[in-house]
């Protein structure tokens, strides 16, 4: 399978991962699978941590450069195919980072692990267990 982590998910992932719930854990560790960060995702966590509200133990990069080393987890591009796929759904909630992260998974056709049961409400795999 082919999973897109959502922002929340990874954060979880890097200092929580026993809170994951179990099929979550297990989908991102399992080498069957292949994971995959939004670029998107690590602009929004260096947002979040300059302004404070995200408290990371490391500078961003390094974070997600240790995660690719250790798990795997791929970073995803955006492309000019995502933008594209951005005008062509609708926008049921106001977060920009969501919003990109569901139009790389439609076009990738990657499952979304996220806990926000509001993103099932667009043409998306999501998985939260």
């Amino acid at each position: 399978m082919r999973y897109l982590l959502d922002t929340h998910t990874f954060l979880s992932w890097i200092s929580k991962a026993e809170k994951l719930p179990s099929g979550v854990a297990e989908a991102i560790r399992s080498p069957e699978n292949s994971i995959y960060l939004s670029i998107s995702s690590v602009r929004e966590m260096q947002v979040k941590s300059q302004i404070g509200r995200v408290d990371l133990p490391l500078p961003v990069l390094d974070i997600v450069s240790r995660q690719n080393q250790e798990n795997g987890i791929e970073l995803l591009p955006i492309s000019l195919a995502h933008m594209v796929a951005l005008t062509r759904i609708p926008n049921y909630h106001g977060d920009p980072f969501d919003f990109l992260l569901i139009a790389q998974a439609i076009v990738e056709d990657l499952t979304l692990i996220t806990r926000k049961s509001m993103l099932a409400k667009y043409p998306v795999k999501v998985m939260w267990q």
